[in-house]
């Protein structure tokens, strides 16, 4: 969640530094951090808020150095504060770090009877301290290493040594970290985005890796203190750009764009000649597979939910759905014949990736979907599909869901086509289906005018509530998960079916209910408990693509949506709901790109 740059270089990086912990700003964060080798000493400046809130503290007091190391900091032990923000230093080291040192109570105790000061709250100080204890050593890689064996948790590290001043050094266990090759200057970041506007040469490092930057050299080392080689990846070309163009924000660039989103993902994956999906090298043959599990957090978790009604209505297969915080923990049978999928945006999700570690570790076959080609989670899976959403800045995902959805969709039809349970006729006629989404999504989103008039009934709510039956079920969880993140309103999402079993009790004069019914096998039942909410005095919004059925006066809105194949109204009910989180946050003047608390890319658990 945190960010991480470091530069070794042989002219002044702060200003570099700088730039690029505003790349890393989307990942969110709450204090930012610098520190830089010059004159003799380490030469540390911290705030907290924003990276500009820093640029301000340089342009008074300026640092100097050719080498350095910035973070932008996500809390986790300690307030936000100065004191509590990275990087933590001695007069012999300087660390940022990202995750979460579990022990670190422990570590603390060890240290202060040894006479060290601690100035923060934080879990990450016990780092510094351990490096300049075992610093005495005077062997760096030594020293580096018999303080990651005291660390239980995860981390990626970046630190500065004033005994090694040519120096940035890198560590990772569990949270990601990158290496970048420049001319005359290497690069330390925790993810490629960050180092993208520097050089496309990636190398990413492993669990147990270390590494030591000058600005003409790279030297990478295991957890045993050998001396190892790398392989250096070349970034793919972004045929989408990061800039939020005439729009107000990113994120509603994200959810105007998502039309674009779902061309290019079908273009990728479905032959427009012979009217087939391409999927080649599949980690396992899907006549063989008797059971899909689908692993996500969050939003990418909805996806997962959307797909195994998709998979359970094409496939014979059995079909079970994970959060993935708690799959790792759970008694989990593992089989040879089972395919696990995991879902995830930014391909760097903590406990999505420690689940998937705990796969690999079992010998079954893996299959990531993601967003980041060169993430952890793609790198560890079997089989990647990515889905070509193109950089999604906003925290609150909303291409991406469509993108997840759209290639788990995909994904089902090919492996029902294989296994012979979709018939040849019908298969073609999902693909050709499908190939009409991306117009149904832009008819969809003309609709943001009347959202906004909906959005201000939001406004003196204290809560919300989503309802749907089937395929509209997880999209009403998505739905409220968006209201709560961008606008903080309290919002829950329920299958309709299960108002009658408790959540009935909380339904009151004027609070808004969001029904989702579309025009299929739920529909009258949906309807029916539509009416239970509007005779206990609900507000209710109706979204559905066939308004003119509905015959009831008490219906506060009524918003049609277009007509798709049944299987595709997942996507069409999404992006009502998109909007309707964003208009109400931008009516109470919350930050769009970056709600408060949360942040982009999940890396710690």
């Amino acid at each position: 969640m945190c960010g991480i740059i470091g530069i070794a270089s042989n002219k002044p990086v702060v200003s570099n530094i700088i730039q690029s912990l505003k790349k890393l700003e989307y990942r969110g964060y709450d204090s930012a951090g610098i520190a830089t080798f010059a004159n003799g000493f380490i030469d540390e400046k911290k705030c907290t808020g924003r990276v500009d809130n820093l640029e301000k503290i340089l342009f008074k007091n300026p640092s100097s150095g050719s080498i350095g190391i910035g973070h932008v900091r996500w809390a986790t032990h300690g307030i936000p504060s100065q004191i509590n923000a990275h990087p933590h230093s001695s007069e012999e080291v300087s660390v940022v770090h990202n995750g979460i040192i579990e022990n670190s109570n422990e570590i603390k105790k060890d240290l202060e009877k040894k006479g060290y000061k601690f100035k923060s709250q934080t879990d990450t100080e016990v780092i510094t301290f351990l490096l300049t204890d075992f610093l005495k050593d005077f062997d760096l890689i030594n020293t580096i290493n018999k303080t990651l064996k005291k660390l239980n948790g995860s981390f990626a590290l970046g630190i500065l040594f004033k005994k090694f001043n040519n120096l940035v050094v890198g560590a990772r266990r569990g949270s990601p970290l990158a290496v970048g090759y420049g001319p005359e200057e290497n690069y330390l970041g925790s993810d490629s985005y960050a180092l993208k506007s520097m050089t496309n040469k990636i190398t990413y490092l492993d669990d147990g890796d270390i590494c030591l930057l000058t600005n003409n050299k790279v030297d990478f080392y295991n957890s045993k203190n050998k001396k190892i080689n790398k392989e250096i990846l070349t970034l793919s070309s972004e045929k989408h750009t990061a800039e939020k163009g005439h729009y107000k924000d990113f994120m509603s660039k994200e959810i105007n764009e998502q039309n674009v989103t779902a061309k290019t993902c079908i273009k990728e994956y479905v032959d427009q000649i012979r009217r087939d999906i391409n999927l080649y090298n599949f980690p396992i043959k899907p006549k063989e597979i008797e059971k899909i599990v689908l692993i996500g957090c969050g939003t990418a978790f909805h996806s997962c939910a959307v797909a195994k009604y998709w998979f359970e209505e094409f496939t014979n297969a059995e079909i079970e759905i994970d959060i993935a915080s708690e799959f790792r923990y759970r008694k989990v049978q593992f089989k040879k014949k089972n395919l696990y999928i995991f879902v995830s945006q930014s391909g760097e999700t903590a406990d999505t990736l420690a689940a998937l570690d705990l796969c690999k570790k079992n010998k079954v076959k893996t299959c990531s979907i993601v967003n980041v080609v060169e993430s952890s989670i793609a790198r560890l899976s079997d089989f990647v599909l990515p889905i070509h959403a193109g950089p999604e800045i906003g925290v609150a995902s909303t291409k991406a869901f469509i993108g997840q959805m759209l290639v788990l969709y995909i994904l089902a039809i090919k492996i029902s086509e294989v296994r012979k349970e979709l018939s040849g006729p019908v298969y073609v006629k999902k693909i050709n289906e499908l190939k009409k989404l991306p117009e149904l999504i832009k008819k969809t989103l003309l609709c943001q005018d009347k959202i906004q008039v909906i959005a201000k009934d939001f406004l003196q709510a204290r809560g919300a509530m989503f309802m749907g039956r089937g395929l509209s079920f997880p999209i009403a969880l998505e739905g409220a998960l968006k209201l709560k993140e961008l606008s903080y309103l309290h919002a829950e999402g329920y299958p309709a079916g299960e108002m009658k079993h408790g959540p009935l009790a909380l339904i009151e004069e004027g609070l808004p209910v969001v029904i989702l019914a579309p025009k299929d096998k739920y529909f009258e039942k949906t309807i029916s408990n539509m009416q239970e909410v509007i005779a206990r005095g609900g507000k209710v919004i109706l979204i559905s693509n066939d308004n003119n059925t509905v015959t009831s006066e008490n219906v506060r809105f009524s918003l049609e949506v277009p007509k798709s194949d049944e299987q595709l109204t997942p996507f069409i009910m999404a992006i009502p709901l998109q909007l309707l989180a964003y208009h109400v946050a931008s009516l109470k003047n919350c930050n769009i790109d970056k709600p408060r608390n949360l942040a982009k890319s999940v890396t710690v658990e």
